[in-house]
């Protein structure tokens, strides 16, 4: 089993440099710790407020969340009503001056009403984060990408983490949701040279047979035959976030995040909690059953999500 995780961090800005070593930047940014082989992803989101989906991305690549409050105001308010919308689990860290009787009054209703709570204290919260995996994950292997560029002499590498299986070098997979099948030319895992990668790891890769220019965050590395793809997706609501005011119905225009894609969609058809179809301006490649994200960018007041949706599960 992996002793990798990938943690969020979140509500608080510029928390993980305190935890981790500055990697790559963009609408996130990531951190890295080593100890005694115990590998650390940190991911905070960069752009938020300004950009609503760098906070989505960050939960969305990790498999447990800090929610670091130290104030409480609009931007900790849409965190936490957007955290509640994910599986993932979720610790407060409460910095100085910020009481959890009132946190937990203000969260009444969601997940982070009895979510575990600590006080601010970075020898312990990085201790804590060190006794976390990412558990396993059998089965085909996933990989969602997140990043990509070229590199002189190797040609298109991407990164991601491994969320299914095993990731062998030389193995061909489908770039989901492409019809291309490519070949995973070599593999590392914190700048170590590998030859496979267990599910939970962060790799990079280097791909054989597209050009960086055709990758994108949200694409995934699979078997072929394992995903589905589609943009007329049948949907149930599985949870509304309980403080968006709007109707998750026919005409609902905004974006739909699966897995680490994030695309315009629109309700064409049906009314929440009812079925609803949600039809996506480019294909998005899936699981049966897998969750999904539905957001309305233009949302005021309020926060930008409406809800989490479940995706066809046949």
């Amino acid at each position: 089993m992996s002793t990798a995780v990938t943690v969020a961090i979140v509500g608080a800005k510029d928390q993980a440099k305190e935890l981790g070593k500055k990697g790559t930047t963009s609408d996130v940014t990531l951190f890295n710790a080593v100890r005694d082989g115990h590998a650390v992803t940190l991911i905070e989101p960069t752009q938020f407020p300004e950009k609503f989906a760098s906070l989505l991305f960050t939960l969305a690549m990790a498999d447990r969340t800090v929610f670091l409050v130290d104030t409480i105001g609009r931007e900790i308010a849409e965190t936490a009503a957007v955290i509640d919308l994910f599986d993932t689990p979720v610790d407060m860290v409460l910095a100085a001056g910020v009481g959890e009787s009132e946190l937990r009054k203000a969260f009444k209703g969601t997940r982070l009403e009895t979510a575990p709570a600590m006080a601010l204290d970075y020898p312990k919260l990085r201790a804590t984060i060190d006794s976390w995996t990412s558990g396993e994950s059998p089965g085909p292997t996933m990989v969602r990408l997140d990043h990509a560029f070229p590199v002189k002499g190797v040609g298109a590498v991407a990164l991601g983490v491994v969320r299914r299986g095993t990731l062998n070098a030389h193995e061909k997979l489908r770039l989901y949701p492409t019809d291309k099948l490519v070949e995973i030319r070599s593999l590392q895992v914190h700048d170590v040279d590998v030859k496979s990668a267990q599910s939970g790891e962060r790799v990079g890769v280097a791909v054989k047979g597209v050009d960086a220019d055709e990758l994108s965050r949200g694409q995934v590395l699979a078997p072929e035959g394992t995903l589905r793809v589609g943009t007329e997706l049948v949907v149930t609501l599985d949870k509304r976030c309980r403080y968006y005011k709007g109707d998750i119905s026919e005409g609902l225009v905004g974006n739909l995040l699966v897995g680490l894609q994030f695309v315009p969609a629109t309700v064409t058809a049906g009314k929440a909690p009812g079925p609803i179809t949600v039809t996506t301006d480019r294909p998005v490649a899936f699981a049966p059953g897998d969750p999904a994200i539905f957001a309305d960018l233009s949302a005021a007041p309020g926060p930008r999500v409406a809800g989490r949706l479940l995706l066809p599960s046949a």
